[in-house]
């Protein structure tokens, strides 16, 4: 090989690197970046401009988006009017031969579906008019039987943000399905009580969006940044997620998030006829 090859053959394989690296830096401990009554508070990675976050440390989570970075950084792929770009990420927990969701999306209005949990069932509606491609992703992952007995890993009491966020196939916050897509429906987004949204890890190196398989339910109003994708809202068990929240928080971290003490595992996730 010529000198002149050899150089740009070793430049590429620097850049990948590099990219590698970024992209696990973006996968650890998805956490939305939000501004609370008082001070700022980091709950999901990932976050919009000028919002100010109190981050935790690593953990196996961690360690296994580092080991998952080994993989070339996938291009985002770009969708065509219509449809819906699914790109391959290296994810910690994400299942051998799980495949994308349809280009298509199934629905182009709303559906009903049910999250049947250890504290009993959530009604939800999504919305495949304003979100097809985030209704498309849940829906293909509940057929697949996804989230059984995964556990909802990350709650937050807090006056900036009630919810619990669930998805995440290893529980440690940096786990996925094995692909990402764009944010949908985000222009003005609201997060009052009763919100279903996705969450995210901020833009990927490669320049797309970053949602995967979690997602996070909001049981009281919460101040965030527009920056995460509502799909839906709750319309039933709230009451259920109130009594998760009242409960409390086992071992809080430096953020004031974490597992919650009362338990909710994931049994089955129902998308109503199908």
């Amino acid at each position: 090989m010529a000198a002149k090859d050899r150089k740009k053959q070793l430049a590429r394989q620097r850049y990948e690197r590099q990219e590698q690296r970024r992209q696990a830096e973006a996968a650890r401990a998805r956490r939305l970046k939000i501004v609370g009554s008082v001070a700022a508070v980091a709950v999901i990675a990932g976050a919009g401009a000028g919002v100010a976050a109190a981050v935790g440390g690593k953990d196996d989570g961690d360690k296994a988006s580092e080991a998952g970075a080994d993989a070339s950084a996938t291009p985002q792929a770009k969708a065509k009017p219509g449809e819906c770009a699914y790109t391959a990420a290296s994810e910690p927990g994400a299942p051998k031969g799980l495949g994308t969701p349809p280009v298509k999306p199934a629905y182009q209005g709303t559906v009903k579906a049910t999250i049947k949990t250890s504290q009993g069932d959530i009604g939800l509606t999504l919305d495949g008019a304003k979100a097809p491609c985030a209704v498309n992703s849940f829906a293909f992952l509940a057929k697949k039987d996804f989230w059984n007995k995964t556990h909802c890993h990350r709650l937050s009491t807090s006056e900036g943000l009630k919810m619990l966020q669930c998805g995440d196939p290893t529980g440690k916050g940096s786990g996925g399905p094995g692909y990402q897509f764009d944010n949908e429906n985000t222009e003005g987004a609201k997060y009052g009580k009763g919100t279903l949204a996705m969450a995210n890890a901020g833009q990927s190196p490669t320049g797309g969006g970053t949602n995967g398989s979690q997602f996070f339910l909001v049981y009281g109003d919460s101040q965030l940044s527009p920056d995460y994708t509502v799909f839906g809202e709750i319309t039933s068990g709230l009451d259920k997620l109130e009594a998760v929240a009242k409960a409390g928080i086992d071992k809080p971290g430096q953020d004031g998030t974490g597992e919650p003490k009362k338990k909710v595992t994931i049994q089955d996730v129902a998308i109503a006829g199908k």
